[in-house]
C-alpha cells in the first residue's frame, strides 16, 4: 500500500512539474512577476506612507494569485519569492539578505508557513475546480458518443461522428476506425482529420508508420498507459504520421474476449501523450463501440436465425395447405383419363363428362400455380402494374363471364356501372377471379353472390364481392388476407383450401395502387371491398359518355 501511495505521489508531483516545462514557466512568471511587483509596492506605500510597522502578510496576495494559476509549485516560489524581496527591501540591513534583528526571521518564517499553506488551499481548490471541469466535460464527450451509439441506425453508420468527437475533444490531428479480428484483415470505415487513411484501406495500422503507442489496459482501478511498440506492416514503408512530426496511438476494441477492430489516432508529437482525460475517452469510447458492435452481431445472427425459422415455417405451412389441393384434382384427373381409354365401355356422355372432369381440376391447378407464382413475385417486390383507364363493368363483365360455368347454379347479382378506373385489367381480372373463388368454397348449391360498385368520392370507385355464406368472426378480418390463413369451419376444422387467394388479391390491389379490406356482408356472410383509383376523364370524353 505504501508503494502504490508513493508511485501515486510522485506520479502527481512529475504532472505538475511537466506543466512547467517550458510553457508552464512562461505562464508562471507572467502571473507570479506582476502580482509580486503590485504587492511590493503596496508594502512599500504602507510603511513608509502610513508608517505600518510589518506589511508582508500583502504577500499573501501574490501567493493566492499565483496559486490559482500555476497550482502549488508556483505558490511555493512566489511565497519563496516574496520572502526574499522583503528581506531584501524592507528588512534592516537593507539591500542584503542579512537580518540583524531575530524577530524577523520569526515573521519571515511565519509568512513563508502561512503563504505555503494559504497556497496550498487555493491550489487544492482551483485542482478540485479543474477536475470538475475535466469530469464535466468527459461526461459531455461520452454522452455525444453514447446519444450517437443509442439512436443508431447502424454502428458503422455512426462512427465518423464518433470519430470526429475524439478527435475534437482529445486534441488529436486524426482519428479512424478500422474493423476486423485481426490486423491483416482490418478495413478502415470511418475517418476523421487530416493525416489519416482513405476509408476501405487496410493491413496493419492502415498507414500508421511502424512505431506506435498502444493502450494497456490494467486491472482494478489502475489508470491504463500508453506503452510504446514496434509494429512493422509487412510491405509498407514508415510513413505516416512519423513521418510529419506525430505520434501514432491505437486502443482496441474488443467485447469480451474477442477483438473487433482498432480506434487509431495521431497527435502531434510536441504536445506529448494524450492526457489521462484524453485516455480516459479514447478508452471508453473503445468500449462502447465494442459493445454496440457485439450487440449489432448478435441481432444479426438472431435475425437469420429468425429468417431461417420463418422460411422453414413457410415451407411447411406451404406444403401442407398445397398438398392436399394438389392431390385431389389429380387424383380426380388421373380416374377421368382412366375412363377415356380406347377399351373403356363408357358411353359418350359419359366420356365427355370425363373430360369436363379433366378441364375442370386442370383449371384448377392452373388457378393454384398462378397464385403460388403472383405471391412469390408480390413477396419479392417484383409485381409492376400496367395501369390504364378501363370501364369497370366491361372488366367485370368479362371476368363474370369467364366463370360462368363455375357459377351456374349460384344466384348471381351483378350491379356495376360504367365507371371509368386507373387498373391492369390483367391484375383486376385475377383479383375478383379469388374474390368469386373464394366465395364459391364457402357457399353450397344455390347460395346468392352479389358483385356491386359505386363511386365513393372523387378518387376512389369501390368494387364489392359479398356472399351469404357463413361468414367469419368479428376482429378476423385483418386475418383473412394473411397468406395460408384458412377460415375453420362450423366443426373447428381447417377448410380445404390453400389459404392463398385473399393474399393475392391485397397484393395485387396494392400493386395497382389500391385497397382491400374484409367486413360482414349484409346477406349474412363475407364482403370484400376492394378501392380501386378513380379515372378522371377529359372533358370531351365525358360529355360524349
Amino acid at each position: 500500500m505504501q508503494s502504490l501511495a508513493g508511485q501515486s505521489l510522485a506520479g502527481t508531483f512529475r504532472e505538475r512539474l511537466r506543466g512547467f516545462a517550458p510553457r508552464g514557466l512562461l505562464r508562471l512568471a507572467l502571473v507570479a512577476v506582476p502580482a509580486l511587483a503590485a504587492a511590493t509596492g503596496l508594502v512599500w506605500l504602507l510603511e513608509t506612507r502610513f508608517d505600518i510597522l510589518n506589511a508582508s502578510p500583502v504577500y499573501l496576495l501574490a501567493v493566492v494569485i499565483t496559486a490559482l494559476v500555476s497550482g502549488t509549485v508556483g505558490a511555493l516560489l512566489a511565497a519563496v519569492s516574496g520572502i526574499l524581496i522583503y528581506d531584501y527591501l524592507f528588512t534592516h540591513p537593507f539591500q542584503t539578505f542579512a537580518i540583524s534583528d531575530p524577530a524577523e526571521w520569526i515573521n519571515l518564517i511565519l509568512l513563508l508557513f502561512v503563504g505555503l499553506v494559504v497556497g496550498q488551499l487555493t491550489a487544492l481548490e482551483r485542482a478540485r475546480a479543474v477536475t470538475a471541469e475535466t469530469r464535466e466535460r468527459e461526461a459531455r464527450e461520452l454522452f455525444l458518443v453514447s446519444r450517437a451509439l443509442a439512436t443508431r441506425s447502424s454502428t458503422t453508420g455512426v462512427l465518423s461522428e464518433i470519430a470526429e468527437v475524439l478527435r475534437r475533444e482529445a486534441g488529436l490531428r486524426a482519428v479512424w476506425f478500422a474493423l476486423g479480428p485481426d490486423d491483416a484483415s482490418e478495413r478502415v470505415v470511418a475517418v476523421a482529420g487530416e493525416g489519416g487513411p482513405a476509408p476501405g484501406a487496410g493491413g496493419p495500422g492502415a498507414s500508421a508508420g511502424s512505431l506506435q503507442w498502444q493502450l494497456r489496459r490494467t486491472p482494478g482501478d489502475e489508470p491504463a498507459r500508453w506503452v510504446r511498440i514496434h509494429n512493422p506492416a509487412p510491405g509498407r514503408p514508415r510513413e505516416g504520421s512519423d513521418r510529419a512530426g506525430g505520434e501514432t496511438y491505437r486502443v482496441r476494441i474488443e467485447a469480451g474476449a474477442r477483438t473487433l477492430g482498432t480506434v487509431w489516432a495521431t497527435r502531434d508529437r510536441r504536445r506529448g501523450n494524450p492526457d489521462r482525460s484524453a485516455t480516459r475517452l479514447l478508452s471508453t469510447a473503445a468500449d462502447q463501440v465494442g459493445q454496440a458492435l457485439a450487440a449489432d452481431q448478435l441481432a444479426a445472427e438472431a435475425g437469420a436465425a429468425e429468417v431461417a425459422r420463418q422460411s422453414d415455417a413457410l415451407k411447411s405451412a406451404l406444403l401442407q395447405s398445397v398438398s392436399h389441393d394438389l392431390r385431389t384434382p389429380l387424383a380426380t384427373i388421373r380416374t377421368a383419363a382412366g375412363t377415356l381409354r380406347p377399351d373403356s365401355d363408357l358411353d359418350a356422355e359419359a366420356r365427355q363428362a370425363s373430360a369436363a372432369a379433366i378441364e375442370r381440376e386442370v383449371a384448377r391447378l392452373d388457378r393454384l400455380v398462378a397464385n403460388l407464382l403472383d405471391l412469390g413475385r408480390i413477396e419479392a417486390g417484383e409485381l409492376r402494374a400496367d395501369l390504364d383507364v378501363f370501364e369497370l363493368d366491361d372488366l367485370a363483365g368479362r371476368t363474370v363471364d369467364r366463370l360462368a360455368p363455375r357459377l351456374d347454379g349460384h344466384d348471381v347479382h351483378v350491379d356495376v356501372g360504367p365507371l371509368p378506373v386507373l387498373v391492369d385489367p390483367v391484375f383486376l381480372d385475377e383479383a375478383l377471379t379469388n374474390l368469386l373463388d373464394n366465395a364459391l368454397t364457402f357457399t353450397g348449391a344455390g347460395s346468392r353472390i352479389v358483385i356491386e360498385a359505386r363511386a365513393v368520392d372523387a378518387d376512389w370507385v369501390r368494387l364489392v364481392v359479398e356472399d351469404d355464406g357463413p361468414g367469419v368472426a368479428d376482429g378476423t378480418f385483418d386475418a383473412l388476407f394473411e397468406r395460408f390463413h384458412r377460415r375453420p369451419a362450423a366443426d373447428g376444422r381447417p377448410r380445404p383450401g390453400t389459404g392463398l387467394g385473399l393474399a393475392v388479391v391485397r397484393g395485387l390491389v396494392e400493386a395497382m395502387g389500391g385497397r382491400v379490406r374484409a367486413r360482414a356482408s349484409e346477406l349474412g356472410g363475407l364482403a370484400v371491398e376492394i378501392d380501386l383509383p378513380h379515372a378522371r376523364l377529359p372533358a370531351e370524353l365525358a360529355t360524349a359518355r
